[in-house]
């Protein structure tokens, strides 16, 4: 897979609209997460009922599918560090290798059709999770491993923009 490794730390895009796909999560509302989330769902769905879905523009960038098998999964991990904030006092979040879970979980090999249907299941789920949380939980703190402090009111806004961005990444004009 010869995919460069994203390094980078995302985190300033709390502080600033990003340059590369526009979104700007400090005018974002918790309570509209859940519906932006929702929304961004039902346009990957398009995206991957279109054909060559799977295959990738060049080789150094993921297809759509791979894209979408990795909100997916973006969105199972935000919900599990959702949780995590709101049952643990100031938890740690453990590490989480997204190339490696994108070989170990073939993305490049798995069915548009089905990852559409797991990505909306997991989207679903996670902005579900999010509408529930009580105003007095959003200050709530969990942290990274490399120190980067989170509040539930900032892990929405830095999921909505992952989302967000990855659309982005594959359709332009379409988020």
């Amino acid at each position: 897979m010869p995919i460069v490794p994203d390094t980078k730390d995302w985190s300033w895009v709390l502080q600033r609209r990003c340059d590369q796909c526009g979104f700007d999560s400090t005018a974002l509302a918790f309570d509209a997460v859940p519906a932006l989330v929702r929304a961004t769902t039902a346009k990957w769905s398009i995206i991957l009922g279109r054909t060559g879905a799977g295959q990738r523009p060049d080789e150094n960038t993921w297809s759509p599918v791979e894209y979408a098998a990795h909100t997916r999964d973006v969105c199972g991990l935000f919900g599990e560090r959702l949780a995590m904030v709101l049952n643990d006092d100031e938890p740690v979040f453990p590490d989480w290798d997204q190339d490696a879970a994108a070989i170990d979980g073939r993305y490049d090999e798995q069915d548009p059709a089905v990852v559409s249907g797991e990505l909306s299941a997991a989207a679903d789920a996670t902005a579900d999770a999010f509408a529930t949380v009580p105003a007095a939980s959003r200050g709530r703190k969990g942290k990274r491993s490399d120190g980067t402090v989170f509040t539930v009111a900032t892990l929405a806004r830095y999921f909505a923009h992952d989302l967000v961005h990855h659309l982005h990444d594959v359709a332009p004009h379409s988020s």
